[in-house]
């Protein structure tokens, strides 16, 4: 599809709601007791495999298009499903359905499309195997299909994440949860806490203390009602078109700024950004975002941020090609296992339109600003290298092509048109 290109954004959005959040209501509802709520679920591809999933786990969810009703059955009320579950492109629905199925007692197998079959998953497993779970998968990586043997007893573990990964912690926190005894992680950072946050709310206990967690099990978790705020990894790719494209002004309601996904807002700050936070709402942890154009400063990102902004990684690389300097991404090796090595993704894409990029080995040289042009690019089946893509059409000086731009709808279904909303008509 030839992508829109640059106008002055403006107008108010209200961006999907939280993808890592919305997978983690309907789980929690699943595996809790009675009845949960789920208000502004994000309806997207990979949110709808997790759903999916429980389905053929035996599990009631009802949708009337405003809310998804989940019947929750407690652990042990899930059941056995009649063939092996496909979930599609999501990384977070096989590697926390691994941990959560660990105790079932009976067998279950999991596998993806292309793309998630190539992603490893023993990072997830081999900590599980210490908590005596049984699970298969092929190679030395032990990627998908992967069979989860579930065990009558799981054993607390006391384990140092090597990875800062939120997806391996939360695998662990949903076997802890049911194995008999305390046990005690410590991140290697600190990464993204919807789970944690989730335990309490679902009136589970779990105490965290920097980078250390400690949780007791067995608990039992209650049905709730949870609202899902936005998700500011896509509200991401619109705070990067309104700072890019002269003469934006625009307000994106309702983002959630979890602290620990707000890295994008504070890297951003530090590259002067106009970025006004509004009608801040602390229940929800969410707020409104005014963003203005601006003339960005090249910065320096590493440590303990990089869990923080995983996910809007890519887009911050496009904004570095146009900021004064030289930006330089380090300690971002995760970059490497999602839906495509998104380093090596985000380098090729972008270097295809001039953009003066390359890659390390756990991260990203950026020199800046360079003039980016027309081409043909591809989003390789990644949704964020997708809209990446087309925020960097927006200032190209001639008309950009993507390539299997089908991608996008696994995470937001409705980008391209919620984008063209926001340009003036002198873009369309």
């Amino acid at each position: 599809m030839e992508l829109k290109k640059g106008a002055p954004l403006t107008g108010e959005l209200m961006v999907p709601a939280d993808k890592s959040i919305s997978h983690r209501a309907v789980m929690f509802g699943a595996i809790s007791h009675g009845k949960t709520i789920i208000k502004n679920f994000l309806r997207a591809q990979d949110c709808m495999s997790t759903v999916h999933a429980f389905e053929s786990l035996g599990v009631s969810i009802e949708d009337d298009g405003q809310v998804i009703t989940v019947e929750g059955k407690g652990f042990e009320g899930l059941s056995p499903s009649t063939e092996p579950i496909n979930v599609g492109n999501s990384g977070t629905t096989i590697r926390l359905l691994m941990g959560l199925l660990s105790k079932t007692g009976f067998e279950t197998t999991l596998f993806g499309d292309d793309s998630l079959n190539k992603r490893p998953m023993d990072r997830v497993i081999d900590p599980l195997k210490e908590m005596g779970a049984v699970i298969e998968g092929s190679g030395p990586s032990l990627f998908p299909p992967v069979t989860i043997k579930g065990q009558h007893v799981l054993k607390p573990i006391d384990h140092q994440m090597a990875v800062a990964s939120a997806q391996v912690k939360s695998a662990i926190l949903f076997a802890a949860i049911q194995a008999k005894g305390t046990s005690h992680i410590i991140e290697k950072e600190r990464s993204r806490n919807h789970t944690e946050e989730m335990i309490k709310q679902f009136g589970g206990e779990i105490s965290v203390s920097g980078k250390e967690i400690f949780i007791s099990g067995p608990q039992k978790l209650v049905g709730k009602e949870i609202t899902v705020p936005g998700d500011i990894s896509s509200a991401a790719f619109f705070i990067a078109a309104a700072t890019l494209v002269k003469d934006s002004s625009i307000t994106l309601k309702n983002v959630g700024v979890n602290p620990t996904r707000t890295g994008i807002l504070e890297v951003l700050d530090k590259m002067g950004a106009k970025i006004k936070v509004c009608s801040y709402d602390k229940i929800n942890q969410a707020c409104d975002l005014q963003v203005e154009a601006a003339n960005l400063l090249a910065t320096t990102i590493s440590g303990e941020l990089i869990p923080r902004l995983i996910d809007e990684l890519p887009i911050i690389a496009l904004l570095s090609t146009q900021a004064k300097g030289t930006t330089i991404i380090s300690d971002a090796q995760e970059l490497k296992v999602k839906e495509t090595n998104r380093i090596d993704a985000t380098v090729e894409e972008l270097k295809k339109m001039g953009a003066d990029i390359e890659a390390t080995e756990d991260g990203l040289i950026i020199h800046g600003p360079t003039p980016l042009h027309k081409a043909t690019v591809s989003s390789r089946g990644d949704h964020r290298i997708g809209m990446m893509l087309q925020v960097a059409a927006l200032v190209a000086d001639g008309p950009v092509i993507l390539q299997k731009s089908e991608a996008v709808a696994i995470s937001y279904p409705n980008f391209f048109n919620d984008m063209s909303s926001l340009l003036s008509e002198t873009g369309e």
